[in-house]
């Protein structure tokens, strides 16, 4: 069974495949696309033998040419080198603004061959193909594309829809635990900020998910992407709507940063982030007790940290700082008001050093 879901954004509006054994089918879900022949594949060294010669069978048995470029495993991949790199070799092959650049893997890959897909040749066609979870259910859904910065993560990169998401749920077979885990921070997160069903539903079948039941990762994934499709289809471009999105990721990205990203999964990171949050809206009385405990109880049951690490104050608060939702020195915080609603406030960054126990 496939599962078909649309972005809704007018004459730039996208599929989203998801089911079983949809890279081998590869070939055949981009013939009715206005494609070149010439193709590059972005991918990783981990993921490049598990999945990369299906992946190219699919395509040449379809009449496409593709190019391969393997680039390190890890956010250091996410680089302006790295992304200069590709830009070179894609050059070199004589590109034109109908060869697709194709993203073979997880969040890093995405967000890499998305940044390249939108600035070579002021944009050509991009195609993602998620391998985790987290990729499957957030970040290659909705355009945001970026490569990091030494003073922070995504903050140069830009608004760049692909033409098609292909998530293929077989690669979740060979995804570790832990990887599986950070891909559901992102899943509760759309509960706690949209759908408090959904958020039922993850606690009636986490272990199910955890084991990797089928119907229930199709199930998780289909209502993760529908959620983001609804809100990115009413705001592209995060001017008000599609912030909800942020919950758990202001605090997240700077522990990710003050931790070098060596520390933590992204998803890993936002739970934190989410638990923060979470405790700033019960102390100013928004939620009742009762919300924090179910998320909390949901986290560690999908093995995910829910404290603070003992990080240094001062480079942690300069990180908030430079958090991309900062307007004119204030941060904007997610905050939930009820489970399934949550609302973007203006936070003090003292407000945040307590919630974090910093």
């Amino acid at each position: 069974m496939v599962g078909k879901l649309q972005v809704d954004l007018g004459d730039r509006s996208y599929n989203i495949y998801c089911g079983q054994g949809l890279l081998k089918k590869l070939g055949v879900l981009l013939q009715p696309l206005d494609l070149a022949k010439r193709c590059l594949i972005v991918t990783d060294e981990i993921i490049a033998p598990l999945y990369l010669s299906q992946v190219i069978q699919s395509l040449e048995a379809a009449g496409f040419l593709p190019l391969v470029k393997q680039v390190p495993p890890g956010e250091e991949a996410k680089s302006l080198s790295v992304a200069a790199e590709l830009y070179d070799m894609a050059l070199e092959a004589g590109w034109e603004r109908r060869c697709p650049v194709l993203a073979l893997g997880g969040g890093t890959i995405g967000d890499l061959a998305g940044f390249v897909a939108a600035t070579l040749l002021r944009g050509v066609p991009l195609i993602q193909l998620p391998t985790t979870l987290l990729a499957q259910v957030d970040s290659s859904v909705g355009g945001k594309v970026a490569v990091n910065h030494p003073r922070g993560k995504n903050l140069i990169g830009a608004f760049y829809q692909p033409c098609l998401v292909v998530a293929d749920l077989s690669t979740l077979k060979s995804l570790p635990k832990r990887e599986l885990c950070s891909g559901l921070a992102e899943v509760i997160k759309y509960g706690m900020i949209y759908d408090a069903l959904f958020f039922t539903y993850l606690e009636q079948h986490l272990e199910e998910a955890l084991a990797g039941e089928e119907e229930i990762l199709e199930r998780i994934v289909l209502r993760s992407c529908e959620i983001k499709a609804q809100i990115v289809a009413q705001d592209e471009r995060e001017r008000d709507l599609r912030a909800i999105l942020n919950f758990g990721h202001t605090v997240g990205h700077a522990l990710e940063a003050v931790t070098k990203f060596h520390v933590y999964r992204h998803g890993e990171a936002v739970a934190i982030g989410m638990m923060v949050a979470t405790r700033i809206a019960l102390s100013r009385g928004l939620i009742s007790p009762e919300i924090i405990e179910r998320l909390e109880k949901l986290l560690r049951r999908a093995s995910l940290p829910v404290e603070m690490p003992n990080v240094e104050r001062y480079t942690f608060l300069e990180a908030l700082i430079r958090d991309k939702k900062v307007r004119e020195g204030r941060v904007r915080m997610v905050l939930p008001v009820s489970l399934g609603q949550v609302e973007i406030m203006e936070v003090d960054t003292q407000e945040i050093m307590e919630a974090a126990g910093l």
